[in-house]
């Protein structure tokens, strides 16, 4: 069985969430509020319309603070007074194109944003797990068939990737600088997930709320780079795995000789899909047409800038210290989220609890099927 994420550890415990306005962060902060979770959240106002944030009415249920992660001294007010469990740090500028074109202020968001939660973690007197939630992306690509691991070199050819290879490499200096004889139990991690799709994801420059833009408006999907294979997920997947960590540091922050134990689970993990889900964008997008009928026109470009063509994870270690595994297989990914984008169509805009019921059936239904036998890993 994959790691189930236990409820009630939840009920109560005060998260920090940055980027919770995001896609990732929205479906996040929703499962955290649904579990009893007191939700305090940093992020810039959301940038896509519409936005899954606004959509579920997220901050009629958390506390709700807009700011620019930059801000070290905004950061630092917001955690140090409120001393939280754990942290999730997933603000950042999350695009490959857009960082060619915003090369600086994506080193800026994602380097020193991150250092910025760091410094914070500093100010803390009671026992806080931290999540860093950076990339696949994060690896030095060789475009090689194998998947990679944690231990594999960093790099990245383009400015978002290496931004959160840096940032990789500024958690793990912190963490051997300053926390590892930290008098505090603070438990830090990075997160390294694949490309991660699902309902509610409306930012430009993604295929699949690229593809379901242009369902809705009954017009051929644009497609980019139509061969390049990437290791696709529904967003529950690693969310799932992020929640199981933090209560597994924090578990054993709070144990006796907390810092005897800190190499098994401090340091970076991989959550990918399973084998099968390294699928090409063509594979992506025929597969979305197969619940939602239209065409897709080839829009490859020679002159682009440069984007990977191969990249998968190995998730060995998710599995063996976490007991984590990919609960969805590709094609009830594709489904679970094409189902929602066409179930949101039919919802009224504005109509929050519409939109919170179609998002907390899907939850419930992962943590149903988390409960079954294990999908073969190659299906």
């Amino acid at each position: 069985m994959e790691s189930m994420v236990n409820s009630s550890f939840w009920s109560g415990k005060k998260v920090f969430l940055t980027g919770h306005t995001g896609f990732k962060g929205s479906w996040l902060s929703f499962w955290l509020t649904l579990m009893g979770a007191e939700v305090k959240g940093l992020s810039l106002e959301p940038n896509t319309r519409p936005a899954l944030f606004e959509q579920l009415g997220l901050s009629e249920h958390l506390s709700h603070h807009i700011g620019d992660i930059r801000d070290g001294e905004l950061v630092s007010r917001l955690i140090q007074p409120w001393q939280p469990d754990v942290i999730f740090h997933l603000a950042a500028q999350p695009l490959v194109r857009r960082s060619y074109i915003e090369s600086v202020a994506t080193w800026n968001i994602n380097v020193m944003g991150t250092i910025h939660v760091l410094e914070a973690l500093k100010t803390l007197t009671h026992p806080c797990a931290a999540i860093f939630i950076t990339t696949d992306k994060c690896y030095e690509n060789r475009e090689w068939v194998y998947g990679y691991r944690e231990n594999d070199p960093l790099g990245g050819y383009d400015p978002y990737s290496s931004s959160k290879a840096g940032a990789e490499l500024a958690i793990a200096s912190w963490r051997n600088s300053f926390f590892k004889t930290c008098q505090t139990p603070i438990g830090i991690a990075s997160v390294r997930a694949g490309n991660v799709i699902g309902g509610g994801d409306w930012a430009e420059d993604r295929i699949v709320p690229d593809a379901m833009r242009s369902l809705m408006a009954k017009e051929a999907i644009p497609v980019r780079n139509p061969q390049a294979t990437r290791p696709w997920q529904h967003v529950l997947e690693p969310l799932g795995g992020y929640l199981s960590l933090a209560e597994r540091i924090y578990q054993q922050l709070i144990t006796p000789n907390w810092e005897q134990d800190q190499d098994k689970l401090y340091g970076a993990f991989n959550f990918g899909p399973v084998l099968a889900s390294n699928r090409s964008v063509k594979d992506l997008v025929e597969c979305i047409l197969s619940h939602w009928s239209g065409e897709w026109l080839d829009q490859s470009d020679p002159n682009a800038v440069h984007e990977a063509k191969l990249l998968n994870l190995v998730t060995d270690k998710a599995f063996h210290t976490l007991n984590w595994q990919p609960v969805w297989n590709f094609e009830q990914t594709i489904e679970k989220t094409v189902n929602w984008y066409y179930q949101a169509n039919q919802i009224s805009v504005g109509d929050k609890e519409q939109f919170q019921a179609l998002t907390q059936v899907q939850i419930k239904a992962y943590q149903n099927d988390a409960q079954k036998p294990l999908i073969n890993a190659f299906g």
